[in-house]
């Protein structure tokens, strides 16, 4: 089995990390894009995010990861399996890392169905696709700018979804496919069009670091990793148990994480001051901003979340001049919230004053004829 460098040893690039850690507690996100040169751990940090993910049950045999415990959700082999009277045993398997190659083709992503084997004894056959395999899992896509753009499509329409429906000749077979979408690109190789740069919920982009005391600590975890792979895992366990647990936690905790109607008024005028188009963002926001609370252990978000959010959510959906920054940066989004915020108390604080001086006012002309 293959060594995985462990995701609490990668030196920095925390927006990274951030927005692996954010999808991991709620997949519902909407996966992330990282855009980087070469060399930048951005597979590391991936293939690493996978490792720290609790265990999953599944029905032993399913090729699609089948949740015994969601009968809503199951596939048409459970189904069926269950129809028939099957009695289906349950086993434990490791969150699925998917690697989707650049030369994969639709049927390869989403599955096919054996017409002949229909025709001829009756039966539906289902080859299970990518989409199967990476249900309840990560779906990693290197290079994912130079993947064809109807496969990006098939992709990122069942992830929005939750589901796989393939349909042949009157005969169609679903299955679910929830999985955490990563796509990795070096923009020097060519960018994805913006309308599929849309779909994907979060964005980072990073570079390699530039402070020497940082580089030479990556050589060396590197090279102590390269040595004797067992000992600097082991070395690392304690960090990757604790950062694992906290996640898991999270996971637990999100669904009580409550927002105000203040805190979707500021999520909706700062994508409208920064002149998004549609409302992706808006959702993404609020999203990650409940992961972000559930990340640090709260209950309801507060600003410095919705900042944290719009700092990964926003800069891949930002319209820019050609002379304008590639980014907008944390300090920018905070005071810009800020303006929102304080923008919105003093409306509330003028709403207040004419309540209070109703009665002290000048009477309407309508008033005075009566």
């Amino acid at each position: 089995m293959r060594a995985i460098y462990p995701f609490t040893a990668i030196v920095g690039q925390n927006r990274m990390r951030r927005a692996l850690i954010l999808n991991a507690i709620d997949p519902k996100i909407g996966g992330v894009l990282i855009r980087g040169e070469r060399g930048t751990a951005k597979s590391t940090a991936a293939r690493g995010m996978a490792v720290l993910l609790p265990e999953i049950k599944v029905f032993s045999g399913s090729p699609f990861n089948d949740n015994p415990y969601q009968p809503e959700t199951w596939s048409d082999w459970a189904k069926d399996k269950k129809a028939a009277g099957e009695e289906l045993e349950i086993e434990t398997r490791t969150v699925p890392f998917i690697d989707l190659p650049v030369s994969a083709t639709e049927d390869r992503v989403v599955g096919s169905i054996d017409i002949e084997s229909a025709i001829q004894k009756g039966r539906r056959q289902f080859e299970p696709g990518v989409l199967a395999a990476a249900n309840r899992g990560l779906l990693y896509i290197d290079e994912v700018n130079l993947l064809d753009d109807h496969v990006v499509d098939v992709l990122l329409d069942s992830a929005a979804m939750g589901v796989n429906i393939v349909e042949r000749e009157g005969i169609s077979f679903s299955h679910p496919a929830k999985f955490i979408l990563i796509g990795t690109m070096n923009p020097e190789e060519g960018d994805l069009r913006p309308q599929l740069l849309d779909r994907f919920a979060l964005s980072v982009d990073i570079r390699g670091i530039r402070e020497a005391r940082d580089r030479v600590k990556i050589m060396e975890r590197n090279l102590n990793f390269e040595s004797n792979p067992a000992a600097f895992i082991e070395s690392w366990q304690p960090e990757e148990n604790k950062l694992a647990d906290r996640i898991t936690t999270a996971k637990d905790l999100i669904g009580e994480v409550t927002y105000t109607s203040r805190d979707l008024i500021a999520i909706a005028r700062l994508t409208s001051s920064l002149h998004v188009d549609g409302h992706r963002a808006d959702l993404v926001i609020l999203k990650a901003a409940r992961a972000q609370a559930a990340f640090d252990g709260r209950t309801k978000i507060n600003d410095l979340d919705i900042a944290l959010a719009a700092e990964l959510a926003l800069p891949h959906r930002i319209k820019r001049g050609p002379f304008q920054q590639s980014e907008v940066t944390m300090e920018q989004l905070s005071e810009r919230i800020q303006e929102i915020q304080d923008q919105m108390v003093a409306e509330d604080d003028g709403s207040s004053d004419q309540g209070q001086g109703g009665d002290q006012s000048e009477p309407s002309p309508e008033e005075k004829k009566k």
